[in-house]
């Protein structure tokens, strides 16, 4: 599994993991995060069950297990957090922020150790090591209850399925010809995000941030000029397509 340092600075660290060449056929890609703090850290959106030892064994090169001591889930579905159960077995004491919509749903995947922070529908803050993030509402993209990651001292967007690419193995991790990556996202974000209404409401917010660094949970990250790019090109599309 690829393992990547994004951003470094005197206070905190961003990884990146993904493109594992073991993932099973016919599962979906995705990326995971990680921010590293003092003697804390926070995985985000950790993953499918079939990739918690790959995750595991690429984490433990950075940080030690015990200092997991925060899991964020954008939301609910398998790809994100289906790994929960394992995870529940080898951290001690650690917390999983989600939404509060979906806590019901969420312990399913097996939840005995690990506490459970629900976020409210209008986000919260939270402080890792030396850091404090902001949880971002990003509700009906494309889940009815999702929260985005934001660290305005990186200024990195952990963006969940907004951004998102479906390509085939190997693709690069970040973006480099916008225009030619669209048609990439354009089908997730039109089948699997159903509101213009919250489309809109969450260009509105995000357009107020400061972000270099947009990080989506499939495909490509954005950084610089095509996080802009990219707004304007999500402002124009229409979603909540089923045919097209």
């Amino acid at each position: 599994m690829l393992s990547k340092e994004i951003y470094r600075d005197g206070r905190h660290q961003w990884f990146v993991f993904g493109r594992d060449p073991d993932k099973p056929d016919g599962i979906i890609d995705t990326n995971q995060y990680m921010i590293k703090s003092g003697d804390k850290a926070l995985l985000m959106d950790p993953g499918g069950i079939e990739l918690f030892a790959a995750m595991l064994a690429a984490i433990v090169k950075h940080v030690p297990v015990d200092q997991i001591t925060h899991i964020f889930a954008s939301h609910q579905d398998p790809d994100i957090i289906s790994s929960l159960g394992l995870w529940d077995r080898t951290l001690k004491g650690a917390t999983l922020h989600a939404s509060g919509l979906w806590e019901g749903f969420i312990r399913h995947f097996g939840m005995d150790t690990i506490s459970y922070d629900a976020i409210p529908d209008e986000g919260s803050k939270v402080t890792i090591g030396n850091t404090s993030i902001e949880f971002i509402p990003a509700h009906y993209l494309h889940s009815s209850a999702n929260f985005h990651v934001y660290d305005a001292e990186a200024k990195i967007l952990m963006s969940g399925d907004v951004g998102a690419a479906l390509e085939g193995p190997g693709a690069a991790m970040e973006v480099e010809d916008f225009d030619a990556h669209t048609a990439h996202m354009r089908y997730f974000h039109q089948r699997w995000m159903p509101s213009n209404k919250a489309k809109n409401e969450w260009i509105e917010s995000v357009s107020k941030l400061d972000i270099e660094l947009m990080c989506p949970q499939h495909g490509r990250m954005f950084r610089g000029d095509d996080v802009k790019r990219f707004l304007d090109w999500f402002n124009k599309l229409d979603v909540g397509i089923a045919n097209n």
